[in-house]
């Protein structure tokens, strides 16, 4: 009897461990907790106010590393991006039966994302967090541990390669040096920044040749008569922003995506911080994933292909803003037309040609249209947390075209930069996806 008895704990206690076993690797497989750990990078991203061509790279490198986990996993559903990436090499094997594929995979994001940011305490209080929640649910720390040691292995050979994209030199390049010609940009009210990140263009390229590959059509010749094309673009800014309708409101302060705005109320000054344009589209990214019900490493793929989507877009549309370095309509108008007129949004610290809104947002649209069909209708949420309501699309490239158009509401772009931005972007979206091979 007493040998039955021991033998009933002993089962007991085995099956007791199945089920907390059961528990983290269940947690483990479900999208929701590498789309919390996107939403914690977004939310460091927006806490340290990174520039919109600066955050699209913070997104791209963890992306990557967690996705060639898991197309080494599983070979027979995806493609390693070796190879295809510029100067982008294999990652280490993982010979280790102890290790777990989507931890380790979300311990390689976690770790990149934290290289790459400045509040490492952020991101480190959601990895302790998340992983003390797992052991609660029967992870071992020996499960963790391996996990652990291979995410960081991978992350290391990311973080060298990225190492080697020509960022660091760019942040002692020179300033942009001001042109005293009308038709060139000059920093803008209220605080008249300095333009942010000229060299943009000299940012090592994942997919995309080169930076110039994809160059827009010239912009309009400047001109101040009335009958010129460039002034009749001029005035329609003008026009819309004196009388804009609620819906066109509405449109542009949801797609506005400025990562520090500035408040002058008499002698006192705050900001107000919020997600950039390529992070609106990481956010729909988890949405749709979600929605059409993919798994951890289906989601895991779209953030990925969507964050290099972004970064080449960015580089592409940065090349020609600072090139042709067009003036701001906000500039011309209080010079020449109106001096107490003032945009709906603030303008952005940077020239006006082309739209980064229709050129990073119609290559996202592009990426996810790839992945999830042509008629995805979703709703986007992104906005909330920031006190707009949700908006609702019948496809990705629905959306695209509202954002493009929403910086024409807003009073901080012509019409020849959002279309012809949008046919950038449709260009380099194209590329990718035509280029790039990641499923089988």
């Amino acid at each position: 009897m007493r040998t039955k008895t021991i033998y009933f704990y002993l089962m007991l206690t085995v099956a007791s461990a199945c089920v907390e076993n059961n528990a983290y690797q269940e947690k483990l497989k479900d999208p929701a907790l590498y789309n919390a750990a996107m939403k914690q990078l977004t939310e460091v991203i927006v806490h340290d106010i990174f520039s919109p061509p600066v955050a699209s790279r913070v997104y791209a490198y963890p992306n990557i590393a967690a996705y060639e986990i898991m197309a080494q996993a599983f070979p027979d559903k995806f493609i390693s991006l070796s190879g295809q990436l510029t100067d982008f090499m294999a990652i280490p094997k993982n010979e280790d039966p102890q290790v777990n594929v989507p931890l380790a995979a979300l311990h390689a994001f976690l770790t990149v994302g934290t290289e790459l940011i400045f509040s490492e305490d952020k991101m480190q209080a959601f990895q302790d967090q998340t992983y003390q929640a797992l052991q609660a649910d029967g992870l071992s720390n020996r499960v963790l541990n391996s996990s652990m040691s291979y995410g960081e292995r991978v992350a290391s050979h990311i973080l060298k390669w990225a190492d080697g994209d020509h960022y660091k030199q760019t942040r002692t390049h020179a300033k942009y040096t001001i042109r005293s010609q009308p038709e060139y940009w000059k920093p803008t009210p209220p605080d008249y920044m300095e333009g942010i990140e000229p060299h943009w263009s000299k940012i090592r390229l994942m997919v995309l040749d080169s930076a110039q590959q994809f160059i827009p059509k010239p912009p309009l010749s400047f001109s101040m008569d009335e009958n010129s094309p460039f002034y009749k673009e001029l005035m329609e800014v003008y026009a819309i922003g004196g009388q804009i309708e609620n819906q066109g409101e509405d449109i542009a302060k949801f797609w506005d995506c400025n990562p520090y705005v500035s408040h002058h109320r008499g002698h006192a000054m705050f900001a107000t911080k919020k997600i950039t344009p390529g992070g609106h589209w990481m956010q729909i990214t988890a949405i749709a994933t979600m929605q059409a019900g993919s798994t951890y490493a289906e989601t895991i793929h779209a953030h990925a292909r969507v964050s290099i989507s972004l970064f080449d877009a960015f580089i592409s549309c940065w090349d020609e803003k600072w090139r042709s370095v067009v003036v701001r309509p906000e500039t011309l108008i209080n010079q020449y037309i109106d001096e107490t007129w003032a945009p709906l949004l603030q303008t952005p610290p940077f020239p006006e040609y082309t739209s980064g809104h229709s050129v990073i947002s119609r290559a996202a649209a592009l990426t996810l249209t790839e992945l999830l069909g042509k008629n995805f209708a979703f709703e986007d949420i992104s906005e909330m947390e920031y006190g707009l309501p949700s908006r609702s699309f019948d496809s990705f490239l629905q959306a695209s075209e509202e954002a493009a158009l929403s910086r024409l509401y807003g009073g901080i772009h012509y019409r020849m930069a959002i279309d012809n931005g949008l046919d950038q972007g449709q260009a380099v979206g194209n590329y990718i996806n035509s280029t790039l091979k990641t499923r089988k």
